[in-house]
């Protein structure tokens, strides 16, 4: 990943015209200059011991965006997740930063640097309004901002316990997604979290990303600033990756120590059935565990193992339970957030 040590404003500009036009006016080239400012790069260290190290790596890298001017900065949150020690690089240096808050629903994390005075935050858009077919900038710390499109609008399902109803997809694919800003006249509509392809019709299979939408933050900010959880009930987690296979949900991996091994789930097995409701699918199968309750809650799984169906039950847990919060996590957020935050409550 490329990092020249400050944000290409010039080519943030000449995107900006080349999407919109000559027509447009300064006040919005200048909107969209300033939010590449507010880009940054983030480091994290993670020891060899925590729960994450061995998928996410120790050593974690990619962009943020600074949202307030305490210097609250948003990025996706498995860069940041169980870091005992955080860096962020901004066009004035590179400074210390102290985890704030991470959201395994939405994916979002938070750090505070401990000083970006003279640079402005990028406000905060609405992803809502984002449509199939709309020209953005995607921006990442120290490159050219890139012209996209919106490819799609719809849901993404992860292996790993995860979905979100309304994803953001753009194409062509930014390499330095972690992280990177999805820009909407100069504002923040989402946040950059995988690389992934997508088969449009009448085009066939394009590289792209995928963006958690900005509203998606907007009623969990605060908690999240001041507890680091969103305050959200917690769903029940049970440990397990999927995949879909010939109309079939098969267990991939099964977390050690997790309340799936626990019940006795396997890598292999078959899922065919959540509390007596059969499932086909990924999405169907998070939707169907989640409804059972929150965290907590025994989850009813009818399983094929080998030749024979067995029913287990899995006594879920909180997954964020499991997760190390990092030794420099604040006890209480400054002042800064609340103007921000009143805006979105």
């Amino acid at each position: 990943m490329k990092s020249t040590g400050r944000p290409v404003l010039g080519a943030a500009l000449a995107a900006f015209l080349l999407i919109w036009g000559p027509g447009s006016s300064l006040l919005e080239a200048q909107n969209v200059e300033n939010a590449m400012r507010a880009i940054v790069r983030v480091r994290a260290a993670v020891p060899e011991e925590a729960t994450t190290a061995r998928t996410l790596g120790t050593a974690r890298e990619g962009n943020g965006i600074l949202i307030d001017a305490s210097g609250l900065i948003l990025t996706i949150g498995y860069l940041i997740v169980e870091a005992d020690s955080i860096e962020v690089q901004s066009s004035t240096g590179t400074f210390q930063a102290d985890f704030v808050g991470y959201d395994g629903d939405t994916g979002f994390g938070l750090v505070r640097a401990r000083s970006m005075a003279g640079i402005p935050p990028m406000p905060l858009g609405e992803s809502s309004r984002v449509e199939v077919g709309d020209r953005l900038l995607v921006g990442g710390f120290g490159e050219e901002a890139q012209p996209v499109r919106v490819i799609s609008r719809e849901e993404f399902v992860g292996y790993w316990e995860y979905l979100l109803e309304s994803a953001v997809y753009t194409a062509p694919a930014y390499p330095d997604f972690g992280g990177a800003a999805l820009i909407s006249e100069g504002k923040l509509v989402g946040v950059g979290s995988i690389f992934a392809t997508f088969t449009l019709s009448g085009v066939g299979r394009l590289a792209c990303n995928m963006f958690v939408p900005i509203d998606l933050l907007k009623p969990i900010l605060q908690a999240l600033v001041h507890s680091g959880r969103s305050g959200l009930p917690s769903r029940p987690w049970l440990g397990i990756n999927t995949a879909e296979t010939e109309g079939r949900l098969v267990v991939t991996m099964v977390t050690p120590g997790s309340p799936a091994e626990q019940a006795g789930l396997r890598r292999g097995d078959i899922i065919l059935a959540v509390a007596q409701q059969p499932v086909a699918g990924m999405a169907e199968f998070y939707r169907r565990v989640w409804s059972t309750g929150s965290a907590g809650v025994s989850v009813s799984l009818r399983v094929l193992q080998g030749e024979l169906i067995h029913e287990l039950t899995v006594k879920s847990a909180d997954r964020n339970e499991r997760l190390r919060l990092s030794p420099s996590r604040p006890g209480s957020a400054p002042a800064g957030p609340t103007a921000l935050l009143s805006r979105y409550e």
